[in-house]
């Protein structure tokens, strides 16, 4: 990371937030979800819809990094940066017809967003995701009372969902999704293996709350449980791990299911991952000079 105005980190931030929602939508195959081969378990979505609905949100990356420069984190900014969002969700569901393709993405990539423009260039991948938790945890007064799926599902099963992700810390992309990412890299697969395990390493953990919309509990558990046995079988890069992967597939499509939470949560950690890659050349460069 290397900017040294508000318009610098405005135009980097925004490019890699766009960036990592693309590359999120060109990965392939991936279970259940839109890619460039299927609509996956989504009728009313396709590849070039969420390649259409990420540029989109750039503007909306870009004023959340703009407004969020040098600032200390404060109810007025949480608030300022909530209202950004709720702005570029108008713009996607324009862009889209009125199809909700990264509404959860807007959330967290833009609370990373922020929390990376609070902080020095070169802040270290913790402390960004430190702050942008920390940036969540203060009130909206403005919100409006709406009643998503995700707070249904919270009311009924106490499932916390994209929020709750959020306000504990991003446990999900710092204990799960960074760590197998450089994992299945060090193995030395293809970088789509790479992230696909991140992927599936997402669906076996995460409290999907998409899963949960469309299949309930049980067919929760049964796809949790069927990530898990592509990682113990090597992951997708092995034969193995690549069939039970399809199986994975297919159970989702079976229960109409779609594991958005956790695609949301891979985009996010691209774009944490492309920080953590600038930070790294950066102090090379410096430690060469």
């Amino acid at each position: 990371m290397n900017w040294s105005s508000a318009e610098e980190c405005r135009k980097m931030l925004s490019d890699w937030a766009v960036d990592s929602l693309v590359q999120e939508a060109e990965l392939a195959p991936k279970p259940g979800l839109v890619d460039p081969q299927d609509r996956g378990a989504h009728k009313d979505m396709n590849f070039d819809l969420m390649i259409k609905s990420s540029f989109s949100l750039k503007e909306t990356f870009a004023n959340i990094a703009e407004i969020s420069y040098k600032r200390e984190p404060s109810q007025k900014l949480r608030e300022e940066i909530a209202e950004i969002g709720r702005e570029g969700e108008k713009e996607m569901m324009k862009a889209t017809g009125g199809v909700n393709t990264h509404k959860g993405a807007i959330w967290g990539i833009g609370l990373l967003t922020s929390g990376a423009a609070v902080n020095k260039p070169g802040t270290s991948i913790k402390k960004i995701v430190e702050t942008a938790s920390y940036i969540s945890r203060f009130p909206d007064r403005f919100a409006p009372e709406i009643f998503t799926n995700g707070s249904k599902l919270y009311k009924r099963l106490g499932v916390k969902g994209a929020r709750g992700e959020a306000t504990s810390g991003f446990p999900s992309l710092i204990n799960v999704a960074l760590p197998q990412l450089s994992e299945s890299r060090r193995k030395g697969g293809s970088e789509s293996s790479a992230r696909l395990d991140t992927l599936v390493a997402l669906i076996a953990c995460l409290e999907d709350t998409c899963i949960l919309h469309r299949g309930g509990l049980l067919a929760l558990r049964l796809i949790q449980e069927k990530a898990r046995q592509v990682l113990q079988n090597g992951g997708v890069s092995m034969p193995e791990g690549r069939m039970e992967l399809n199986e994975l597939n297919h159970l989702l499509l079976q229960y109409n299911s779609s594991p958005g939470g956790s695609a949301d949560l891979l985009a996010a950690a691209l774009f944490l991952d492309r920080l953590n890659i600038h930070r790294s050349l950066k102090d090379r460069t410096m430690s060469v000079n």
